[in-house]
């Protein structure tokens, strides 16, 4: 595993230089995990962040009877678990692997060391936490005032906020259904109703929007004001 290439690619590290790169890849520790492993647990000591380098990562809250409560997915290039770079305190939900994973783990004590020598490593990590946090809000605000298919909708476009037109869907209808506060069967009967309407096409596990504008339109709340 080359681990300087996979954090040069990585967007979290957008626009470092070189020899920082080096520096980042020469306190990385690779770390792998079967398929349901556990990654961290709730209120584990935070310390240090992943930077997933193959495989998928879901972070989740368990309630006291078993239910998981999704809160994110992350693929190849996504960090995840960076609060404890700042805050120092445990993890706030849990990680566990999706299929079979390889992370870079960056430890907090050297981390902290590398942005006390060069600053502009935390102005690119707290963008990050910035973009995240911006996408939370939003998804909070669609689960609590949206209907279904504009939560289905919003969920489409975060996946290619980076302006592609065909994303993975590489999660269940069951997760994704625990992501946007929804049951499976709901799920089914809003992508059923983007497809009728010319807004995507699916072709698991991919999807492809075919109308941004009206996706957006419909992510917003819209969606009754087409016609469907």
């Amino acid at each position: 595993m080359n681990k300087e290439e996979i954090i040069a690619k990585a967007p979290f590290f957008q626009g470092l230089e070189p020899d920082l790169v080096s520096q980042m890849a020469s306190v990385a520790l690779v770390k792998k995990y079967g398929a349901g492993s556990t990654i961290f647990h709730e209120g584990d000591p935070g310390l240090g962040f992943h930077l997933v380098a193959e495989g998928r990562v879901k972070i989740f809250k368990s309630a006291p009877d078993g239910k998981e409560q999704l809160l994110h997915l992350f693929g190849p290039g996504e960090p995840f678990g960076e609060v404890a770079i700042f805050a120092g305190r445990g993890y706030p939900a849990q990680a566990e692997a999706m299929t079979e994973t390889a992370t870079l783990f960056f430890p907090r004590a050297e981390l902290k060391r590398l942005i006390a020598e060069n600053p502009d490593l935390a102005f690119g990590i707290m963008a990050v936490l910035s973009a995240r946090l911006r996408r939370f809000a939003s998804m909070l605000e669609a689960v609590t005032l949206k209907e279904v298919p504009a939560r289905l909708a919003a969920f489409v476009l975060n996946l290619a906020e980076d302006g592609r037109e065909r994303v993975e869907l590489s999660v269940s209808k069951g997760q994704l259904a625990s992501l946007l506060g929804a049951t499976p069967e709901t799920i089914s009967r809003a992508l059923a109703r983007l497809k009728n309407a010319g807004l995507i096409s699916e072709e698991k596990p991919f999807i492809n929007i075919l109308d941004r504008r009206r996706l957006t339109e419909a992510a917003s709340g819209h969606f009754e004001h087409q016609g469907q």
